[in-house]
């Protein structure tokens, strides 16, 4: 394939805001509420989202499908991120990534249900069994700690479940609609919640306690992490075969790991390094497996 430069930068843009998105997340609720956090965050996502719309001119249609579609965005957007931002209190940002990872199997899990998708195959439930040994590794290496890591494990797998499911069900709703009017209805519909969520937390404000890398990584994540990235990858999606694509979920989380390792001190334990391995080769076999046993029995054929 020609090099093109727009998709290049398209794609490298996607995996360094993918890598770095876990980082931000925790550097924003260093000093303040995780919710709250993510509130202000997807507020200055909508608001910046909502001026482009104007300027670009671009429909956003308000009637009972776009609507539901907007709906069920927003169980990624809100599901998805709240439940990302409170293991925050428990986890590394490496770890957060690492598990979100784990997103395209559980979405082919979602869309045998919802979408009747075929089964997996055999290489596919072997990858799904590796991933899950990976897992069981690092839920080993929590439970052996004084901390509460493995309540972080699972509010991020309930945050990428969530994800999952939310990304399912949108391919449901047949509709025409730009991607970015997509993301403001769902963030017009999720801000809200996020806000009502941090009440219910008891909704405290320290100003004083507000660092100014919290604020910085706020702003980053409401212009990058919910609108460039967002568009990138789109662009990317409508470019590029799906086995690139795919391929920034094996990237983000080594990349991840080494940002979260380097810039925030987190270790990175032997138990975890296992741990990862595990899922990023099940991960490969899942996404790649069945297309190398094809081209495997192919070169195998007698002429």
């Amino acid at each position: 394939m020609q090099f093109n430069p727009k998709i290049s930068s398209a794609y490298t843009a996607v995996v360094l805001i993918w890598s770095t998105t876990p980082l931000a997340i925790v550097w924003s609720s260093a000093s303040m509420h995780p919710i709250l956090a993510v509130a202000i965050r997807m507020l200055i996502a909508l608001i910046i989202g909502f001026v482009l719309i104007r300027l670009l001119r671009i429909p956003m249609p308000f009637n009972k499908i776009s609507l539901r579609l907007y709906s069920y965005s927003a169980i990624g957007v809100f599901g998805g991120m709240a439940f990302s931002y409170l293991a925050t209190w428990y986890i590394k940002s490496g770890l957060i990534s690492l598990i979100f990872g784990l997103a395209p199997i559980l979405s082919g899990l979602a869309g045998q249900k919802i979408l009747s998708e075929k089964p997996f195959s055999a290489i596919r439930w072997l990858a799904l069994i590796i991933c899950l040994v990976g897992l069981g590794i690092i839920f080993k290496d929590a439970l052996t700690t004084d901390n509460h890591t493995w309540l972080g494990i699972v509010c991020v797998l309930i945050a990428v479940s969530l994800f999952s499911i939310s990304g399912v069900m949108v391919k449901t709703v047949i509709i025409s609609i730009h991607p970015m009017a997509t993301t403001i209805g769902a963030l017009l519909l999720s801000v809200p919640l996020f806000f009502v969520l941090w009440l219910i937390m008891g909704a405290q404000i320290d100003i004083n306690q507000w660092q100014a890398k919290s604020l910085y990584a706020i702003i980053y994540l409401g212009i990058f992490g919910s609108l460039v990235g967002f568009i990138c990858y789109y662009y990317v999606l409508q470019k590029l075969n799906a086995s690139s694509v795919a391929l920034v979920t094996l990237i983000t989380p080594v990349v991840a790991l080494i940002l979260g390792n380097q810039l925030n001190n987190e270790p990175i334990s032997v138990y975890l390094m296992l741990g990862a391995i595990a899922i990023l080769a099940g991960l490969s076999l899942y996404l790649w497996g069945d297309k190398l046993l094809r081209l495997s029995q192919i070169n195998t054929k007698p002429l």
